[in-house]
């Protein structure tokens, strides 16, 4: 936990991590797989199904030009970083969303 703690702290320093650990919960089996943990920007399907099953699932954001702005936010800011944790990038997006307390 502490490392998905730190991950997204590198872009909020004031990240809760009652809202980490609930992502990390909401996630669970796919953290154990290094490729499904992480999330790909260069890879159309990855983004979609991040935009389906994050955004507009479980956040409720179904405004795809909205959602698509946002991902590209997301990518945009993590750009730096080769390994995208896919805990730190579903925060970012919920953040950008204003959905942070709905979780």
């Amino acid at each position: 936990m502490a490392d998905y703690i730190s991950d997204v702290r590198k872009y909020d320093a004031t990240a809760s991590e009652e809202i980490v650990g609930k992502i990390v919960k909401h996630l669970g089996i796919a953290l154990r797989n290094r490729d499904s943990s992480l999330v790909s920007c260069s890879d159309p399907k990855e983004l979609e199904r991040v935009k389906t099953s994050w955004c507009g699932k479980k956040l409720g954001v179904t405004d795809d030009a909205k959602v698509d702005g946002v991902l590209e936010k997301v990518c945009e800011t993590m750009a730096s970083d080769n390994t995208k944790s896919r805990v730190t990038f579903y925060y970012l997006a919920a953040k950008h969303l204003g959905k942070l307390s709905a979780l």
